[in-house]
């Protein structure tokens, strides 16, 4: 509001009889005018001294800005020069002990010489009047006329000021009133005001004044638009809304859905979906955005399907784990042979579990940024041939633990978006594949099986095995961000397990994050143990027959293993009972199982499964071990690898023939296996007269070594022992023994070093009946990993030197009549074998 004197020409009178001597009042924030009326509130002591002085001398005060408003109590050397004389016209002592002062500027002063600084300041002074300088009439009117303009049209934008402010101005006719009206009352920095009031030329002073006046249109004309343009968006909201409601009303009478019934829900489900602080701000800042939408927009169903997702995960529900050890290994037991390692390890995990929960060790908090010293879930790979219950040893820990159970096979995946999904941003987009696996069983901790881990592969779309890194990480998983929910998820209580047949194509860091146990191959006797405690109940049923229709003996088990199947595991048993068990219900529902009792028709005949059973519903055997027919020869020995599927048996087979010493290798051989078929030849040259071997023949022959089945790709070093024995059999025309298999890396001076896959080396030797073993011995503490019956029904010589491995595999040499006599008994050999 303007303030004004009603009476300006006594306020002019008054400048006459101003005083020489004023006391000084400070000024802190604000700036006085001559002519405006302005309050003031008087707190500091001094200030009050000088108020309550000039009240009851009835005086006038000096009015002065404090170049530093933050001290109460400024010194002369912090005020301005410059000031107004007021006349104080209203005193009113406040519930605080402050004044509230009415004070009105009369004319402008400077200071020439501070008199006294206690109780008060005060100042002789000398009046300052604006400068008006000869022949800036015209000037000076031509200034009050723009400002005139001016502060009529701010006062259009400023609907708080009345239109008859503009009269009135048009009406005062000094130029100083309506400069210091305007300065007082217009939005303007405090420089600019002091600006104003410093400013000793009157031109100068309203030029200033029309720049800031200027610049004050500038903002208001903007903010005007702004406004404007504001008003239109929310005159069209408006229109949307009053629309919207009216298609509402419509959808109502038709039966449609109700729309905001959608919201409702959803914002119930995400309150109770127990989800973390960023994952619950992120869904309700989606489901903002989905109100504000036409339900025909292709963005409203992307948001939509986003937080059917959001809502359906398990944020926060867990499966109680059952935590009784007895339970589980009972568990464990029934459902698999032997395979101690796992159950022990499983019982261990449990163990911990229940002392963590019985001491409460998981409720003690945790510190913001130690989130990874958390107690996360455990990871484990089981390697192992294929068969040997990898996949299904999952299934019994979940149900040990009373945990829901799921899979995903990685046999193959080669997109990275397979693991942690797709960004939103894509057509059709979806979260990950575990992310997926966990909404399906619906709660935070459950049994993961990653299936073929070893088969990842890798290629343009990114790599799924260092995307694993995350997942498989307990220091990492409890914030695992998958590209479509975008949201941390915690992994840390799901129990991963992961298989693999080999170790070898696994990257090393994704191996470095699980615990490795290792599931060998079975023995024979394991596997007969296995069919009639699991795998012939399980076929009996899954082929509707009755447990007193078919019994299989165990000389008719051992057939099937022994003629029939090859293999680490036990799912081509399985297999070849499932078949059998396919013929028996065949013959029962065709008549040929008599009925003993007309009246108790589920009491049939049993048939047994023995050896000659097995020989009639399976036919011919379809694996033959032809070791002896093999080895009878000189230049003929076997050799025991390990491969993806278990332990395996290879021959090794040497000729010679007149060309120029070159040595040639087939069976599709890899480079370290060439590379030791080159060290046996040399060490043989190298000690010729030690074996008894010529060692001119070398020169006039050339030497074939090859390792049949050469459609198979071969390598590895612990062959090194057969290809020597081999060759040396050959050149000294010593058969080897036809019962021994060996294993074994070769050095060039005759050592023998160590190798790898010993138990699955000496399984396949028991496998096809080898009854001898020659391998390193320093892989000797590694025969306390075969199984006892095993170690019962086969001899083992450990060596550390070629000569001795020699010494158990040749044939001793013997004489032209002994050579003749057992050539006479080979037919008959042969015919025993057919």
């Amino acid at each position: 509001m303007f303030n004004l004197f009603d009476d300006v020409t006594s306020q002019l009178e008054l400048k006459d009889a101003l005083p020489a001597e004023l006391p000084i009042l400070p000024l802190r924030g604000t700036v006085a005018f001559p002519f405006i009326i302005m309050p003031l509130s008087i707190g500091v002591p001094r200030s009050t001294k000088l108020i309550k002085s000039a009240v009851k001398n009835d005086s006038l005060i000096g009015l002065v800005v404090s170049r530093e408003p933050e001290v109460d109590e400024p010194g002369p050397d912090q005020l301005y020069q410059t000031g107004v004389v007021a006349r104080i016209h209203r005193v009113v002592r406040s519930e605080k002990d402050t004044l509230q002062v009415i004070v009105q500027g009369v004319e402008r002063f400077k200071i020439d010489t501070w008199k006294q600084t206690d109780p008060f300041l005060t100042a002789k002074i000398s009046i300052e009047p604006d400068i008006i300088e000869d022949g800036q009439e015209m000037e000076i009117e031509a200034l009050r006329r723009r400002i005139l303009e001016l502060s009529s049209t701010i006062i259009q934008y400023m609907p708080s000021i009345p239109n008859e402010i503009t009269e009135f101005l048009d009406q005062v006719e000094d130029s100083r009133i309506i400069v210091y009206t305007i300065a007082s009352n217009m939005r303007m920095d405090f420089q600019d005001r002091l600006n104003v009031l410093i400013e000793d030329s009157l031109r100068d002073k309203m030029a200033l004044l029309v720049r800031l006046m200027n610049h004050e249109l500038e903002v208001l004309e903007i903010g005007q638009r702004i406004r404007s343009e504001t008003q239109e968006e929310l005159d069209k909201t408006q229109r949307e809304f009053y629309l919207r409601q009216q298609l509402k009303a419509i959808q109502k009478e038709l039966g449609e859905e109700d729309e905001q019934a959608i919201f409702t829900e959803y914002r119930q489900k995400i309150e109770a979906a127990g989800m973390p602080e960023e994952a619950e701000k992120e869904a309700l800042r989606e489901l903002s955005r989905m109100e504000k939408l036409q339900p025909q927009s292709a963005e409203y169903g992307v948001i939509q399907a986003y937080l059917d997702w959001m809502v359906e995960l398990p944020w926060s529900n867990l499966t109680k784990d059952n935590l009784d050890i007895v339970h589980a290994r009972e568990v464990l037991d029934t459902d698999h042979y032997d395979i101690k390692d796992v159950k022990e390890r499983i019982l261990e995990y449990l163990a911990v579990r229940k002392l963590r929960l019985e001491r409460k060790m998981d409720d003690e908090p945790i510190e913001p940024g130690r989130e990874q010293d958390r107690a996360g879930g455990s990871i484990l790979l089981f390697v192992g041939p294929p068969g040997v219950g990898k996949t299904s040893l999952g299934r019994s820990i979940a149900r040990a633990l009373g945990r829901e159970f799921t899979r995903m096979s990685l046999g193959g995946v080669r997109d990275e978006a397979e693991i942690r999904g797709h960004r939103r941003t894509y057509i059709g987009a979806m979260p990950g594949r575990i992310i997926q696996a966990i909404k399906r069983v619906k709660t935070r901790n459950p049994v993961f099986m990653l299936d073929e881990v070893d088969k990842i592969g890798a290629d343009w779309r990114g790599d799924p095995s260092s995307a694993l890194l995350e997942v498989l990480d307990p220091q990492q998983n409890y914030a695992f961000r998958d590209h479509y929910l975008d949201v941390d998820f915690d992994l840390s209580q799901v129990m991963f397990i992961a298989t693999a047949n080999t170790l070898d194509t696994i990257p090393p860091p994704l191996r470095d994050r699980m615990e490795i146990i290792r599931l060998d191959g079975y023995t024979e006797y394991e596997k007969i143990e296995i069919a009639k405690n699991y795998l012939v109940p399980r076929q009996i049923k899954a082929n509707g027959l009755l447990e007193n229709e078919i019994q299989y003996t165990e000389e008719g088990l051992r057939q099937i293993i022994r003629d029939h199947t090859r293999e680490a595991g036990v799912r081509s048993l399985e297999r070849e009972i499932g078949r059998i068990s396919r013929k028996v219900a065949t013959k029962l529902t065709s008549g040929e199982l008599v009925i003993q009792d007309e009246e108790k028709t589920d009491e049939v005949q049993s048939i047994i499964i023995g050896p000659d059973e097995v020989r009639e519903f399976l036919g011919k055997p379809k694996f033959l071990f032809e070791a002896a027919i093999r080895t009878e020869k000189a230049g003929v020995a076997t050799g025991l690898a390990v491969t993806p599927i278990g332990g395996d048996v290879l021959f090794v087979e040497a000729a010679c023939m007149p060309g120029k010493d070159q040595l040639t290798l087939t069976g599709q051989l890899g480079d370290v296996m060439k590379e030791s078929a080159q060290i046996a030849r040399s060490y043989i040259r190298a000690h010729a007269h030690e074996l008894n071997i010529d060692s001119e023949k070398f020169n006039n022959v050339d030497i074939h070594l090859h390792v049949p089945a050469g459609a198979i790709p071969k390598d590895g070093p612990s062959a090194g022992v057969t290809m020597v024995t081999a060759l040396v059999s050959l050149l000294t025309e010593r058969p080897v023994r036809s019962e021994v298999g060996m294993t074994g890396e070769i050095s060039l001076q005759g050592q023998v070093l160590p190798i790898g896959g010993l138990k699955q080396k000496i399984l396949a030797a028991h496998r096809v009946g080898l009854k001898t073993v020659i391998f390193p011995k320093r892989n000797e503490a590694d025969l306390d990993d075969v199984p006892e019956d095993v170690r019962k029904d086969m001899t083992f010589y450990t060596v550390e030197f070629l000569e001795e491995v020699l010494e158990h595999a040749l044939s001793p040499a013997v004489s032209l009549d002994d050579a003749f006599e057992e050539a006479v008994e080979i037919p008959s050999v042969e015919m025993a074998l057919n």
